[in-house]
């Protein structure tokens, strides 16, 4: 049995971990910590009442390394580094939330997150936790990044496609449309329920934080550098991304089934990606680890159309995919459940 810490527990993502790893038949929760609250967690996530009673506290790397071997960090950026470079010296095994350890460059860091970076050593160095993509470089690593949840949804469809020189490296459009879970649970006046119920908008359009991220693992990934547009969009439901990618093809002839084949083919045997005929939509993958694609061809452009469920695929589904592969688990377990009818 793994004993497990989660710091920032107050959050969605961290809520939606519990669930997950309260399944897990090798994990056991014994640390939370918070630097706002100190109650027992099911007060502040009345859905863990009757599941889990642990107190929130304010605890030390070292406090938290004596009691835990693995730490899932959902703190935010640049605080989650400044913990993390002390439990790897205790000898904790770490999985970041934040994007802390996502970009290969503290000058690119800096430019998109507006600080210089708590442990620039380690950049460039750890693993991106995207399993489907990277799985040989997570088993049994002592740091992993998590992937970005709009990152995961634009990279999962095109990275096989242009690893395989079937798309142009540039010139890729990814327009994103995520539920209001994605900002978070502290309140902000765009989340405010007047301002978004009924609305539909843009933002971060040429800044948001993810569109480095992208460009990055997708090269990382292709070995061929991209280039990308990507515009990220708010829609007023709780959770979910829909992101529709569209792409040149480098043969004009090439046909939808040409493109399903190399994702079926790419994807086969991988338990949380499906290539799918119809149109998805956000309900069909809610609450679920799976993301689904689906392939068009139109006028010159071959589109992809992928949905995930932002707080699990996009963030503590995809921390447990990872832990698995550190600690030598299955890599659906605690997740199997989420992929069965």
């Amino acid at each position: 049995m793994t004993t497990i810490a989660i710091l920032g527990a107050t959050g969605y993502t961290a809520l939606e971990l519990m669930k997950l790893l309260l399944r897990h038949r090798g994990a056991k929760i014994v640390a939370l910590t918070s630097r706002e609250e100190e109650r027992p967690v099911c007060e502040v996530h009345p859905s863990l009442t009757g599941q889990l009673d642990l107190p929130l506290e304010n605890l030390s790397p070292a406090e938290i390394a004596s009691k835990a071997e693995c730490v899932f960090s959902c703190l935010p950026h640049a605080a989650s580094a400044k913990i993390i470079a002390e439990l790897l010296k205790y000898g904790c095994k770490v999985i970041d939330f934040s994007a802390d350890y996502r970009l290969d460059s503290p000058d690119v860091f800096k430019k998109w997150y507006g600080e210089e970076h708590p442990d620039p050593m380690r950049l460039g160095k750890v693993p991106y936790g995207l399993p489907e993509l990277f799985r040989a470089r997570l088993v049994g690593v002592n740091l992993v990044a998590n992937p970005g949840c709009y990152p995961t949804s634009a990279i999962l469809p095109t990275a096989p496609l242009l690893q395989q020189g079937l798309i142009q490296p540039t010139g890729i459009i990814f327009d994103s449309k995520s539920g209001i879970s994605g900002a978070g649970r502290k309140p902000k006046l765009n989340v405010h329920y007047p301002e978004c119920n009924e609305n539909f908008s843009a933002y971060g359009v040429g800044t948001h934080r993810h569109w480095p991220e992208i460009e990055q693992i997708l090269a990382r990934f292709t070995g061929r550098e991209t280039s990308v547009l990507f515009t990220p969009h708010l829609v007023p439901m709780d959770r979910g991304i829909l992101t529709t990618s569209y792409c040149v093809p480098t043969d004009p002839g090439i046909t939808q089934e040409d493109i399903e084949s190399v994702l079926r083919e790419f994807y086969a045997g991988e338990p949380f990606v499906q290539i799918v005929k119809t149109l998805p939509g956000t309900k069909d993958v809610s609450g679920t680890n799976r993301t689904h694609i689906a392939v068009r061809i139109v006028r010159d452009r071959v589109v992809l159309v992928s949905v995930l469920d932002n707080l699990i695929k996009g963030a503590s589904g995809a921390a447990v995919q990872n832990f698995n592969l550190m600690f030598g688990f299955p890599e659906t377990e605690g997740l199997v459940s989420m992929t069965m009818p």
